[in-house]
């Protein structure tokens, strides 16, 4: 009874942690995330990343650092709505994980014969098992879990950033770093090595080497790892024609952030016949880089199999129903001039950003709206204006069909207007905000209402 009931109670919660989250860069709004790999399991996209947090009071010289202590489960299946799962493993509830140790970093997850092993660096308590990281296991029977780790970490494995591939005849495969990127066999029960550790060749010397993450395409297999060329990391990326090599420098898959973000860290998927990155950067902490925030962009290969280079967006990927609240401020393309986008609160990052217009006829799109079949008949824009001002959504472009026109009365705060909006053609439109007064504007999201 007592094991129906803790079910039934972690099933309601999963039902009421479906988090601030949404298709727009970053993903996850109500936490910190990092390090993100993305599995399909069962036609669901499960993201397993790391949980940056605030070091706590005490910490010392932690609060300038990376500080992780647990672990989160989100899933998604049309990658723009994410169910946070909880936490799956925490440092201090791993046997061999020396406590408050706050190191819990990159992890990964892998399905074999309808088991979840869940793969995680940590410190160690227990110096039988070397200094620095060690690689530990937790299992599951379902991918959000619950997960149990397994008594020690795996033996013979020593760093960060654990990856596990599965190849074609079953033969799984172990990838870490530490300093350089290693490469092992696993044995059938996925907790212990099958082989001895060999370093990958050819990869570059110089600069820090991490976060391996490798599949196979078209029988072509990628090692893609993360690597300091100048200052920060940028995504590379070599091939061969086996999982353990040789393999062979091909390219970068992303550059260096805009922002300055010291890290970068990453995963591939091919889901519903459209390959995804998963990334990460600092959008929610601008002001330091160790609190990171996962985003998504699509992935695309050349005929030779060689990748195209991401180029990172605010948009992200995914089609947005248009009775959600739509922020402008991820867009897709905007003005050259007059328009901006700033955090609403500079202290609570999470209240997320604004969309700023300040000179007539500037303007911001955001692609791929589904209107549905039914269409709507008014939107609510969340706005303030200090002098108040006029503001017309457009269809498809900024020269497109006007949808409505909002008069924007003098504010002191933010206000909601609604405005009601005439027949049109419904299905999947982008949506333009365009500024048609001298006043300045700014503007939370828009949402349309059908009844």
């Amino acid at each position: 009874m007592q094991n129906l009931i803790k079910h039934f109670l972690i099933s309601i919660t999963w039902i009421f942690v479906i988090t601030n989250a949404h298709a727009q860069n970053p993903i996850i709004r109500d936490q910190f995330t990092a390090d993100p790999t993305a599995r399909i399991f069962r036609d669901t996209v499960f993201l397993y990343p790391s949980h940056d947090i605030k070091a706590p009071e005490g910490m010392g010289l932690r609060k300038d650092w990376f500080c992780m202590e647990d672990y989160h489960v989100f899933s998604s299946v049309n990658l723009t709505d994410w169910t946070d799962h909880g936490v799956i493993v925490t440092q201090n509830k791993v046997p061999w994980v020396r406590p408050n140790s706050y190191s819990m970093w990159a992890p990964d997850c892998i399905e074999k014969n309808g088991k979840y092993y869940f793969y995680f660096p940590a410190p160690a308590k227990d110096t039988i098992y070397g200094r620095g990281f060690s690689i530990g296991v937790a299992v599951a029977n379902k991918p959000a879990g619950p997960y149990i780790p397994e008594p020690t970490p795996i033996i013979g494995v020593h760093g960060i950033d654990p990856c596990v591939l599965i190849d074609k005849d079953g033969q799984a495969y172990l990838y870490w770093s530490a300093r350089n990127i290693y490469v092992a066999r696993l044995k059938e029960n996925m907790v212990e090595l099958a082989s001895e550790p060999q370093i990958i060749a050819n990869l570059p010397e110089k600069g820090l080497k991490e976060g391996p993450y490798v599949f196979e395409r078209n029988g072509i297999y990628y090692l893609t790892f993360p690597h300091v060329e100048n200052r920060t990391e940028r995504l590379e990326y070599a091939i061969g024609s086996t999982p353990e090599g040789p393999f062979k420098m091909a390219g970068v898959i992303m550059d260096e952030a805009p922002n300055g973000c010291w890290t970068n860290h990453h995963s591939l998927i091919h889901y519903r016949n459209q390959w995804y990155l998963f990334y990460h950067q600092n959008d929610l902490s601008p002001k330091f880089d160790k609190n990171r925030s996962v985003r998504i962009d699509s992935l695309f290969f050349n005929a030779d199999g060689t990748i195209r280079k991401v180029i990172p967006t605010l948009r992200g990927v995914g089609i947005t129903n248009v009775t959600r609240q739509i922020e402008t401020d991820r867009y897709s393309f905007k003005s050259e001039s007059g328009a901006f986008v700033e955090l609403i609160d500079t202290i609570n990052t999470f209240n997320g950003w604004k969309t700023i217009l300040t000179e007539q006829n500037a303007w911001i799109q955001y692609n791929a709206v589904d209107f549905g079949t039914k269409k709507p008949k008014s939107v609510n824009t969340r706005v303030f204006s200090e002098t108040g001002g006029e503001l017309e959504i457009r269809l498809d472009n900024p020269d497109g069909n006007t949808l409505s026109e909002i008069k924007i009365p003098a504010t002191s705060a933010w206000v909601t207007i609604n405005a009601k909006v005439p027949d049109f053609e419904a299905g999947i439109h982008n949506i333009v905000l365009v500024l048609k007064s001298n006043n300045p504007i700014e503007i939370d999201w828009v949402q349309f209402l059908k009844n």
